[in-house]
């Protein structure tokens, strides 16, 4: 027994009892702060893997039991960290937080995180809780979608966040930012700089200012009201730091840039936009935010804000910053999507493959199970990288008992067989720790081929039904033996599922689907929870289709 053995037990025991199964990668993170190092990991998941198979095989009841020995191993840490640390300096009734989605396209799940931890602040302090469009131009690699602006409002309702009040767009402050770019001017703590952008580089790589730096600042006024007129790429507004800064990238920022793409909400109202730090530099102060929570990403761009506040004798809201999650196997990016969406190569934002909040709601991901997950998650100050099943695990506790059961094969092929009782029509469990049933009918029948090679050459159970040798195609009994059990449909409708990989597969189910209502999530037995998104016409034939959610 290795000697992390009773903390993995505990654990694994901890997430069966809440989740009805564990798995191997939500124990391994939990052993670090017990010791675990990082060259042992490779010689302790083999044992992780075997103690979690044991926790999953057996009962509910023996679990609670079990669990009542081994509780005493988990580090109170552990409860605690799904709590929200306290806000430094926060008085109820008084904090002000920020939501400041870039609408570049839809919300994934990474960036729902950040953003729900301000809502739930801002609900923990019964403060207030601003929803800013941060819809300043951006770059020709991460532009601004028209229709982000909507998808971030429907996401923010489906998550139950609506009491942020009014909007607040970037575009609509640009006059602002102007205002005190030119107060930075004044102070002589910015200047308009004409050079090009490898003499920039070497400049600061170097400590050397620039001579567009040394002008005064009357002349620095008038090339600024210049710059309203100038090419894109001629020129910027740098902040002046000090050209020794430890950071180089810290050294003479640009504050504001030319660009000549249309805005989707202005047009081509304006020419001259703020980058990222000094919009947020007035509008922390002009909008009263009294917390900042953003993300560990954003850490030059807070120092840049801090030192923009200096200036201007401003006091500092508070900042934290959090750990950016990342899931295993998974790249969340939403300039690829959006590049894919543009292209057709996606069936739109609410593509699996987007890892949306829209998408993950068309595949019957409940939004109380984000929430809860974010609460699992945490507020940690390291990146962290997760095992999706997390979610799934948690959405499947939530819909498990309210998701009935029905068949559904692929590559099906019609089973021959000898000595079939006379059936005209059976009654099948809705769901098996409910009373309810339904009356199939029973006639030819149908498996999948793939079952069938795997075990052409054994007794099987046909699930529901009987027993059967595939090798020699006779019924053999109808009592529920230990075998392995596989789908079958009789009386079929046409389905098919549209996986999170973009694929669609096709297949037969039986007919108690004909029953649903588009947006119900179900269970395919052995294949997992889907939801119905639609019920189509394909040459004369109606075929239903289906989400994939998880196992």
């Amino acid at each position: 027994m290795g000697k992390f053995a009773n903390e993995i037990k505990a654990y694994a025991l901890k997430n069966a009892i809440e989740f009805g199964k564990v798995d191997a990668g939500r124990i391994l993170p939990k052993l670090f702060q017990h010791g675990l190092e990082k060259n042992e990991v490779k010689s302790v998941m083999p044992e992780i893997v075997e103690i979690v198979g044991d926790v999953n095989r057996i009962s509910k009841t023996e679990r609670e039991k079990l669990f009542g020995d081994f509780k005493k191993f988990i580090k109170e840490k552990e409860e605690k960290e799904r709590g929200l640390p306290e806000l430094p300096n926060a008085v109820e009734g008084k904090v002000v937080l920020r939501l400041a989605p870039y609408p570049s396209g839809a919300m994934h799940i990474g960036n729902a995180r950040t953003y729900m931890l301000n809502a739930m602040y801002a609900e923990k302090y019964k403060g207030k809780l601003l929803l800013v469009m941060d819809d300043t131009i951006g770059s020709a690699e991460k532009q601004i979608a028209e229709e982000s602006y909507q998808l971030i409002e429907d996401a923010f309702a489906w998550l139950g966040v609506t009491h942020y009040g009014d909007i607040i767009y970037k575009s609509d402050r640009l006059e602002i930012y102007y205002e005190y770019a030119e107060k930075l001017i004044q102070k002589d703590k910015a200047y308009v700089c004409h050079c090009v952008q490898e003499q920039l580089r070497n400049n600061r790589v170097n400590g050397m200012a620039c001579g567009c730096r040394m002008l005064p600042k009357n002349i620095q006024m008038l090339r600024w009201k210049e710059m309203f007129k100038m090419k894109e790429g001629h020129a910027t507004l740098r902040i002046k730091t000090d050209m020794l800064h430890p950071n180089p990238a810290f050294r003479d920022r640009v504050l504001f840039k030319i660009s000549d793409r249309a805005h989707p909400r202005v047009g081509n109202k304006y020419r001259v936009w703020p980058t990222l730090e000094m919009n947020w530099a007035i509008d922390d102060h002009l909008l009263g935010v009294t917390h900042i929570v953003r993300g560990n990403d954003l850490m030059i761009e807070s120092d840049m804000e801090k030192y923009i506040w200096d200036i201007f004798g401003w006091k500092y809201p508070e900042l934290m910053h959090v750990g950016l999650v990342q899931f295993e196997g998974i790249k969340l990016s939403k300039s690829k999507s959006q590049q894919e969406v543009i292209s057709g190569a996606y069936v739109g934002w609410h593509d699996p493959r987007t890892w949306s909040l829209q998408s993950l709601g068309f595949r019957g991901i409940k939004p109380e199970a984000i929430i809860e997950f974010i609460k699992e998650v945490g507020f940690s100050k390291q990146d962290i990288t997760v095992p999706i099943d997390n979610l799934y695990a948690i959405n499947r506790k939530m819909i498990d008992n309210e998701s009935n059961r029905y068949s559904f094969i692929v590559n099906p092929m019609k089973l021959s067989l000898k000595g079939v009782p006379d059936w005209k029509t059976i009654s099948v469990p809705l769901h098996p720790d409910r009373k309810e049933a339904r009356e199939i009918s029973v006639g030819d029948i149908y498996i999948s081929k793939v079952d069938y090679e795997k075990y052409k050459q054994q007794e099987i159970r046909l699930i529901h039904l009987c027993n059967v040798n595939l090798k020699v195609g006779q019924v053999t009994s109808v009592e529920n033996k230990n075998i392995n059990k596989i789908t079958w449909v009789s009386k079929y409708v046409l389905a098919k599922v549209f996986m999170p990989d973009g694929e669609w597969i096709n297949g037969f189910a039986d007919e108690g689907i004909e029953s649903l209502e588009v947006g119900q999530v179900i269970q395919f037995e052995r294949f997992g929870f889907v939801r119905l998104d639609a019920i189509k016409e394909e040459e004369g034939k109606k075929i239903y289709e289906f989400w994939f959610a998880h196992k």
